[in-house]
């Protein structure tokens, strides 16, 4: 896992830079600039709302006496999101505004929880529980004492 983010962190701001200076080529400075900020404020309005609804939801689980896994999972994506979007790149952007599609950020959270839920049932199946006795000893002078559940 660590490998995988070291590669990110080098590859997607290479693959970033290389995009801004092809589209700078094309359109120019001043129109990349104003494309860059322009897709982080539409992309921090977008944001704002879906965050807005995505509470909604947990709250709405809340109150239905639901656990809201799949909504927690989705404002941790909206979190991702919202990082992606305020990042300048073209890249960046793309991913964040399709992590902004609900169904998408939907299904993406489902199949998070499923491999998280299945990777602890994996955990318990492995782990050994040894049912045992013990006794407490202080120190050498007292006598040890007795499990009083007998």
């Amino acid at each position: 896992m660590l490998k995988i983010l070291i590669v990110l962190f080098i590859t997607v701001p290479l693959f970033e830079i290389y995009l801004l200076l092809q589209v700078g080529g094309v359109i120019g400075v001043m129109p990349t600039i104003g494309l860059i900020l322009l897709t982080a404020f539409l992309g921090a309005l977008l944001l704002r709302l879906q965050g807005l609804r995505t509470l909604a939801a947990i709250r709405s689980s809340l109150e239905r006496e639901e656990i809201p896994a799949v909504s927690l999972l989705e404002g941790l994506i909206l979190l991702v999101t919202g990082a992606l979007l305020l990042t300048p790149g073209f890249f960046t952007d793309a991913l964040g505004f399709a992590l902004l599609v609900p169904s998408l950020r939907r299904h993406l959270a489902q199949r998070l929880l499923h491999h998280f839920t299945v990777r602890q049932s994996q955990r318990e199946a492995q782990s050994v529980v040894i049912e045992g006795e013990f006794r407490e000893v202080n120190s050498r002078d007292e006598k040890p004492r007795q499990r009083l559940d007998r």
